[in-house]
């Protein structure tokens, strides 16, 4: 076990140093807020999640990770990013014996913004929004005491104006634990793996004059323009955790993932999380680190749970704070 983590950890290492030959594929995708990570307790992790999933969060980072919950959970994420950009999150997974099966909606708003257009550059007095949505639907069981699967699929759609894109995917994850140093967890995820997206609305429609150079001809034939199919983000992340110390007065988790995303350079997420009592929890991380000209770096935030005093029912409270957002991320989670 040790020699094969060394061995991978040495492949990763050389992949990133060959970073610098490559060209970056930065926005070349659709659908890229698929891509933003969910919860407070894994952005304050640093995104460092795959194998240490054990909540109603894992319907986004590792759907095998709803094998390790202890009953059903409901989650409610809701963030603010610059420019007025909202970023909300709603899931909810349920436990029947050892089968977990959950259901998300996952939705990023942009405010109204003014019409302009070349003749009319202060506006034209009428206003315009985008926004996206996905919708997931998960199942995620263990197949053994060590060994755990899921898979998530899920309906995206994108629109601006008039005009919209959909398309599907799944995502596919895995989590083993092993006896090694406070038992080791090494998962790994498939992420949006589907078929592309192509707008297409009555925004795309128009009336055009086929040749401009003629006098006389009809110059409004109707025309429809056709916009290039893009593939959603398909990503790759593997990655370990442990803890090290676990009591119910002190639990301390460790976590690293290692991602490999289609759209742009190989990186490395890390993350601790302190728990006091089971009650009081204190996190932080360091999002894609060696990777250039990324909006991550060090992340943090706080937790406290608190139990309801019907059926171990119980009530988590966390904020967060990840680089990127202009405010931290609030969340509350109802855990029965």
């Amino acid at each position: 076990m040790k020699a094969f983590l060394l061995l991978l950890l040495a492949l990763f290492a050389i992949e990133v140093h060959a970073q610098s030959s490559r060209v970056s594929k930065a926005g070349t995708t659709a659908g890229a807020f698929l891509t933003i990570g969910v919860g407070p307790r894994a952005t304050g992790l640093g995104g460092a999640f795959v194998a240490a999933a054990d909540d109603a969060s894992a319907l986004y980072w590792n759907p095998a990770g709803l094998s390790r919950m202890e009953g059903s959970e409901v989650l409610a994420a809701h963030s603010e990013w610059l420019a007025d950009v909202t970023f909300d999150y709603l899931g909810a997974a349920f436990a029947f014996g050892a089968h977990r099966v959950g259901v998300s909606v996952t939705m990023l708003g942009v405010p109204d913004m003014t019409v302009r257009t070349e003749d009319r550059q202060e506006g034209t007095g009428a206003t315009f929004d985008a926004a996206d949505l996905a919708l997931g639907l998960t199942y995620g069981r263990a197949v053994t005491d060590r060994f755990a699967i899921g898979a998530t699929f899920k309906y995206v759609q994108q629109r601006i104006m008039n005009s919209t894109a959909q398309g599907f995917a799944v995502d596919v994850g895995t989590q083993f634990r092993t006896d090694f140093w406070g038992g080791l967890t090494i998962g790994a995820s498939l992420y949006n793996f589907g078929t592309d997206m192509r707008l297409d609305g009555r925004d795309l429609r128009a009336f055009v004059d086929p040749d401009q150079n003629q006098q006389g001809n009809n110059g409004r034939i109707p025309a429809q323009y056709a916009t290039d199919s893009w593939s959603l983000p398909l990503d790759f992340q593997i990655g370990v955790s442990t803890r090290p110390l676990d009591s119910r007065m002190h639990r301390l988790t460790l976590a690293l993932d290692a991602l490999h995303p289609s759209a742009n350079f190989e990186s490395v997420n890390v993350g601790a999380e302190y728990g006091f009592r089971e009650r009081f929890y204190l996190r932080g991380g360091f999002e894609n680190a060696f990777l250039s000209e990324s909006e991550g770096g060090l992340t943090g935030g706080v937790a406290v749970h608190q139990p309801l005093p019907y059926q171990g029912g119980m009530v988590k409270v966390d904020r967060s704070f990840r680089p990127g957002s202009g405010q931290p991320c609030r969340c509350t989670v109802v855990s029965t």
